[in-house]
């Protein structure tokens, strides 16, 4: 019910982005795109895929048999499941698969997901600062905005670092939150804590894996300027590594389909001194791509996972 109504609610935000632009003009700005730069921003797809992969990789211990290959179909299955289903499930079912092949034990598999997801949301909010501060036209909202993001990057930052911290977070989250959602911070708890066993043992793995979470962050968005450059309009990098990763976060928000909507409307809104409505929606029907494409390539290797799936929605349904 919930995924239905997040559907609705995108639909109903696309409906009033494009009832507010010119829509001949959208089909216009697509058929005078550069197609080299659109070839180029598209493809971006892969390398970000692959690099996403030789993370997964090094994330696993030593002697792990998890190879290349199979950590690139776990990467892409994945991306089918969090398209379609609701709160990250691609993410636990990747989790859940590692163990039942043996490449990890206990719930050191979750662990490390959660500890990948944490790398990917603080070098976002990295990125989202360090733009911000660039940025050269600040008002008031902007400066809301840095103040907020910032925050949220030494949160996270607290949460990774301090074992203690961590413990208190938890500890306050689990008295505020309902009783249903309680059991899963105690979950989420006891995982996080082994993640900080494991990973804080091996201090220069722990540096790499987070230097290459910024650099994949990095390429997310300077897929996002590529896809400017395709569109033939402009925006200074720097101001875009301000602007993309708050219609990132937008689209985070737990309202839409896959960020639908929320994520083109604040693209409309941030970019607006650049250019135009109608290459904004643009803009935001080629960053749904980033998270379709990878979703597409990911169907063959969908099979095992749907059975993964079910298993997790069995267990979770025991009394």
């Amino acid at each position: 019910m919930k995924r239905i109504i997040s559907i609705v609610v995108s639909l109903i935000i696309l409906a009033i982005i494009y009832s507010k632009i010119d829509f001949p003009k959208l089909i216009e700005v697509f058929k005078e795109c550069d197609r080299l730069w659109m070839a180029i921003s598209l493809g971006m797809v892969v390398p970000l895929t692959l690099v996403t992969s030789w993370r997964l990789q090094q994330l696993m211990p030593s002697g792990s048999t998890l190879g290349f290959f199979e950590a690139n179909r776990l990467i892409l299955a994945a991306s089918v499941l969090n398209m379609v289903l609701p709160s990250k499930m691609g993410d636990i079912a990747k989790a859940y698969f590692m163990k039942q092949r043996g490449h990890l034990g206990g719930s050191l598999s979750l662990s490390l997901v959660i500890f990948e997801k944490a790398c990917d949301m603080l070098s976002l909010l990295l990125w989202c600062v360090f733009g911000l501060l660039v940025y050269p036209e600040k008002n008031w909202l902007f400066w809301m905005m840095t103040a907020s993001v910032g925050i949220g990057l030494i949160l996270g930052v607290l949460l990774l670092a301090s074992r203690k911290f961590a413990y208190f977070f938890f500890l306050v989250a689990r008295k505020l939150a309902p009783r249903k959602l309680g059991s899963k911070l105690e979950k989420m708890q006891i995982s996080w804590g082994e993640m900080h066993d494991y990973f804080w043992r091996d201090k220069g793995q722990l540096f790499k894996i987070t230097g290459t979470s910024i650099f994949i962050w990095f390429l997310h968005l300077l897929q996002i300027w590529f896809f400017i450059l395709a569109l033939k309009a402009w925006t200074p990098f720097l101001v875009n590594l301000a602007l993309s990763p708050l219609a990132i976060l937008a689209g985070l928000l737990p309202l839409t389909f896959a960020g639908v909507g929320t994520r083109d409307a604040a693209l409309v809104l941030f970019y607006q001194p650049y250019f135009d409505p109608a290459t904004a929606a643009a803009l935001g029907l080629l960053c749904t791509s980033r998270y379709l494409l990878p979703a597409i390539g990911g169907l063959p290797f969908l099979g095992q996972f749907l059975v993964t799936v079910s298993a997790i929605k069995g267990r979770n349904e025991k009394p």
